[in-house]
This record gives structure tokens, sequence and C-alpha cells, in this order.
């Protein structure tokens, strides 16, 4: 077992281990530090971010929006926790040089062809999706499931396997149920 990176990507056992810790870490500062209730829910920072940009070009429609009443459009600690997963991101694929930029997946290009206009309709309608499950769900159904399995939930563990099983279903569309290496 490889427990440092690895040419392509960190080693999954080392990345797990880290990913626990730092919710561990995180969960500790918004608890303890910051005073906060909850943990673990970015899901309203996209929606606030989309609040303070309308805003600079109609405010009048984010006075009168029913959500932005209750949730005011802000920058707080959710907001900057997404930048650090991005810048998070961003370093670990410097570290281990496997970043790249690439407007359509290898992947993708195979099974789907290599048109960049269909890749980025697909991409907005599965981003579109996603948020409708956001907002339905009233937070983050990932949130709710990595955080349920660190607390041993019920409902985490159920959450986790719908994503899992749904994960399963998309993998066989992307892939076509051939084995790829």
């Amino acid at each position: 077992m490889k427990l440092k990176m690895s040419e392509g990507g960190w080693s999954p056992y080392l990345a797990g281990a880290l990913a626990g810790l730092l919710a561990i870490a995180s969960a500790v500062a918004t608890t303890k530090l910051m005073g906060k209730t909850s943990f673990l829910g970015t899901s309203t920072t996209f929606v606030r971010a989309a609040g303070m940009l309308e805003n600079t070009f109609a405010p009048e429609h984010v006075k009168a929006n029913q959500y932005f009443a209750k949730e005011k459009p802000k920058v707080e600690w959710q907001f900057m926790l997404v930048i650090g997963i991005f810048a998070g991101a961003m370093a670990s694929s410097l570290a281990d040089k496997s970043f790249k930029v690439e407007s359509v997946p290898p992947t993708w290009a195979r099974r789907f062809g290599p048109g960049v206009g269909r890749r980025a309709v697909f991409a907005f309608l599965g981003g579109v999706v996603a948020m409708f499950g956001v907002r339905l769900a009233d937070g983050c159904p990932s949130g709710h499931g990595l955080s349920g399995m660190m607390q041993l939930s019920v409902s985490g563990f159920v959450a986790l396997c719908m994503f899992f099983g749904m994960g399963i279903v998309v993998a066989r569309l992307v892939y076509g149920g051939r084995r790829h290496e």
C-alpha cells in the first residue's frame, strides 16, 4: 500500500486520511472557534454569490426575493471555505504535477465526441439539476452525507448510498459499460 503521492495523483489512502483529518479540523474550527452550531454546509454559498452578483445589476429584484429576505447575500465563512476548496485543489494538483487545462475530458470525448458546446451544455444542465436538488433538500446533500457519516448518522449512510448508486448509473452512461484504463 502506497501512502505517498504517486504518478498521476494522490494515493487514495493518504487523501482519505487527510480528508478525515481536515473534516475533524473543520468541525472543531467552525463549532468551537467560530461558535457555529453546524458545519460542512456550503451549497447556500453559490446562491448567495449569485445574489451578490445580481445585486449589482438588479438590486430591487434581490430585495423582493423571498429567499434573500431570509438569507442576505454576503461573504462569510462558507464563502471563504469554497474559495479554500478551489485553492487547495489547485495546490494539490500543482504539487503532484497532475494539473492540466482541458475543455473536454478524454473520457467524455471518446463517449460523446470532442464538441466543447455539447460538453458545456451538459455541464450546465448537470449544475442546474444539482442546485435544484440542493435547494429542494434545503441544504447540501453531499455535506449531509459526509458530515452524517462522520457522526454515524443513519441518514448520512442513506445519503451516501444514494450518491454511490447514482454515481454508478452516471459512470455506466459515461463509460458505456466498458472497462477503461
